[in-house]
């Protein structure tokens, strides 16, 4: 069954025409994720040659999806906008709060029983507003979406930093927080500066053990976890064809990690296979007849260094496995490598655990794949060294593997089966022993292995891989283990090597499901109601945040200076916070807890000037606003990096917070900052960074002459009565600084819809 199969007729009916259109007012040859943006133009949106990273463009999104953690607060930020119903179709996924502890059946008991006030009123307001909804136990949002909902030359926004799973069926997705999902849903425009293009093309085939992770755990390496940023980047060229739907999904996924906008591959027949495997041969049939407009124009296959900003060309056929890590995801290290890397760099080799699944890699191809090489084990002999646990990404795809017997083969090998949910991959995961914080080594298919994010240990090595490459090593326990050249000895102390991991990219007899979790909104639903207690501790209604009054900020104090990586977990942790993200005041306790004091290199300790007192950051935070006292957050590079979760801006927002100066932001977070009426600013000398010290007061100069491209100038009260004049940059356009006057972006949304 096809979703909304009229909205996307209507979308691919003009979309050839749309593009040609945009060929004449770019004035050249586009690329596939140009054609995409600029058919899906507001209506108002003037139409001329958008330039790459510095055109602020107005979007209209065909779609919008929301996880269960990120949702609560769209939807309680989309209640205050005074709308009826959505305006584009939109769905809410349960899929974070689920703790992975004992196993599938239980875990999800227990998170219904613990989630039921969130739950409810999630079901409740997708009800009253036309929202699908899917309840927990459905799967992973991005597996959901893909095997759902998402549609080749399509456009849609999802508050998940891996919404970019979706361009594995060729469609720009990008995550976004909830505020910009308020915007769409509400029907108004949706603003994206236009993105640089990265191209990144694809020759030869991939063989052996190298899988589809692999290919983006080597763009990861060479670009960094910032080199994407305020890009797209597009695959392209005979290896790109080669790959399938879901191996392009897994790709697109962890684009995340590099900071890109979103990635994308073109329309091919794997795609179209892909889309007939899941029950819509409808849409294939449509996506069929305009195959020829969803990829890049010819004279950008010619000559893709002409049209792309940046050209990376990677030879499948060379490719070999590898791991990422640990605590970044572009550490990036060939598994013929590891061995001597690990043992130079004091890596504890032995592994724990091995995990396979998440949103990344768990499709019916990763299991079967990983399936493959655990067969191995009880075939040779083997004895299985680490624990292994499995997070199927969806109902449909767990009952489809469990009938094809893969579930059986990992319950032999000791394989422990959690709910198809987040899990582990986003620290919800009850690990046994983690609280000891020892030091250890796991390795998983997930995209994320900062420091803490699965466990809640900082002395968890985590290295990301395919799930093959996990599975062998899970088998081996052993991180210098190299599955292409070295051999096992078994339990009869013969040395066996593993085989090559194989199995089919689509089920043979097809996808099978009992029941894949769906519940459909009301077609009224003016009469539902939408309960959240006054008492809870999990649900509150929000409050308007304060307008700005026109004048310049003076006498803030500086609440923290971060030092190093301070990524949304080191903001706004998840794991165990993640049952108060309905709960503005009660989640602000977790703000920047985890980030590093670059004045004592401790984590939640700060000096509050107030008192002298050293504290936690969210306690001095509340001090300073009891006192009317505004402050700052002084951060370092790619600030904000990883979730696209708006609580680490909105946490800020409410304890008073007004700006935050760091020397450079993730993209979403700094829109995150912007659409909750904060300044995200950057300093225009970054080794200014070092001239912030613990006792200083800051005033705003000209903040009252706040306009586009125009800097911003800070003045730095030192202790001794020094002072440091500081130039900050600023990306705000006329429509955001609107945003800042009105307190936030919702603020004038609700203006605007009382106007008229």
């Amino acid at each position: 069954m096809t979703f909304d199969l009229d909205m996307i007729k209507k979308v691919y009916s003009d979309f050839e025409s749309r593009v040609n259109e945009a060929r004449a007012f770019m004035g050249r040859p586009l690329t596939y994720s140009e054609k995409i943006l600029c058919a899906h133009l507001f209506p108002s949106q003037v139409k001329e040659a958008f330039k790459r990273g510095e055109s602020y463009v107005d979007f209209a999104p065909d779609r919008v999806a929301m996880q269960d953690a990120t949702a609560q607060m769209a939807l309680l930020q989309f209640m205050q906008a005074g709308k009826k119903k959505v305006a584009v179709p939109s769905t809410v996924h349960l899929d974070h709060l689920i703790q992975a502890r004992v196993g599938s059946a239980t875990d999800l008991v227990d998170a219904n029983n613990k989630n039921n006030e969130v739950y409810q009123f999630l079901e409740s307001v997708s009800n009253k507003y036309g929202i699908g909804f899917w309840k927990a136990g459905a799967g992973i949002i991005h597996q959901v979406v893909l095997e759902n909902y998402a549609f080749p030359g399509g456009m849609m926004i999802g508050t998940d930093s891996h919404t970019p799973n979706a361009g594995g069926l060729g469609m720009v997705a990008i995550g976004v927080g909830g505020a910009d999902a308020v915007d769409v849903m509400a029907g108004m425009p949706w603003e994206l500066k236009f993105p640089k293009m990265i191209g990144v093309k694809l020759t030869g085939r991939l063989n052996g053990w190298a899988a589809p992770k692999d290919i983006i755990l080597k763009v990861a390496g060479i670009l960094t976890v910032k080199g994407g940023t305020g890009a797209i980047v597009e695959y392209f060229g005979e290896g790109a064809n080669s790959l399938s739907c879901t191996g392009k999904g897994t790709i697109c996924n962890m684009g995340a990690e590099i900071g890109a906008t979103t990635s994308i591959f073109e329309y091919d027949q794997n795609m179209s296979k892909y889309l007939r495997s899941t029950d819509r041969e409808d849409l294939a049939d449509a996506a069929d007849a305009v195959a020829h407009v969803l990829k890049a124009d010819p004279e950008v296959h010619a000559e893709p260094e002409k049209y792309y900003d940046q050209l990376i060309e990677i030879n499948l056929s060379e490719l070999e496995p590898a791991l990422n890590g640990p605590f970044t995801p572009d550490l990036y290290t060939p598994i013929s490598k590891m061995k001597e890397i690990a043992e130079k760099n004091g890596w504890p080799t032995k592994i724990e655990v091995g995990l396979i699944g998440s949103c990344t890699n768990s499709s019916y191809e990763d299991i079967a794949r990983a399936a493959s090489v655990a067969k191995q084990a009880k075939d040779k002999n083997l004895e299985v060294k680490a624990e292994y646990t499995i997070t199927p990404g969806s109902e449909q795809v767990r009952f489809t593997v469990e009938r094809d017997g893969f579930l059986k083969t990992f319950d032999e090998i000791g394989g422990k089966v959690f709910a198809n949910a987040c899990g582990p991959c986003i620290g919800q995961w009850a690990r046994e022993g983690a609280d000891k914080q020892e030091k250890n080594t796991i390795v998983h298919s997930f995209n994320r292995n900062f420091s803490k994010r699965a466990d809640g240990n900082p002395n968890t090595y985590a290295f990301v891989g395919s799930p093959e490459l996990v599975t062998a090593l899970a088998i081996a326990g052993d991180l210098r283990f190299n599955p292409l050249t070295d051999k096992l000895k078994n339990k009869d102390g013969i040395e066996v090597l593993l085989d090559e991991p194989s199995g089919d990219d689509l089920p043979r007899l097809g996808f099978d499901v009992d029941d894949p979790g769906y519940i459909a909104p009301a077609e009224d639903g003016s009469n539902v109601e939408v309960i959240v207690s006054p008492t809870s501790d999990r649900l509150q209604l929000l409050e308007e945040f304060p307008a700005w009054d026109g004048k310049n900020i003076t006498g803030a104090k500086l609440l923290i200076k971060a030092y190093g990586k301070c990524t949304t977990d080191h903001i706004s942790m998840a794991g165990p916070w993640l049952k108060y993200r309905g709960h503005l005041d009660n989640i602000s306790n977790n703000m920047l807890i985890g980030a590093v004091n670059a004045f004592n290199m401790e984590t939640n300790k700060v000096k509050n000037e107030l008192d002298g007192q050293y504290k936690p950051v969210p306690d001095s935070a509340r001090q300073y606003k009891a006192a009317e006292i505004p402050t700052i957050v002084v951060g370092d590079e790619n600030y904000g990096e990883g979730s696209s979760r708006e609580h680490a801006a909105m946490e800020p927002r409410h304890l008073g917070v007004r700006a935050v100066l760091v020397k450079s932001f993730a993209r979403i977070h700094e829109t995150n900052l912007k659409k909750q009426g904060m300044l995200g600013i950057t300093f225009a000398d970054k080794e200014d960074y070092d001239k912030i010290q613990e006792d200083d007061t800051i005033n705003f100069l000209d903040l009252d002459q706040f306009a586009p491209g125009k800097q911003l100038t800070l003045e730095f009260v030192h202790a001794d009565g020094t002072k440091d004049i500081i130039i900050a940059n600023h990306t705000y356009n006329a429509g955001q600084i609107e945003w800042f006057k009105a307190g936030s972006a919702l603020n004038l949304i609700k203006k605007m819809e009382k106007q008229g």
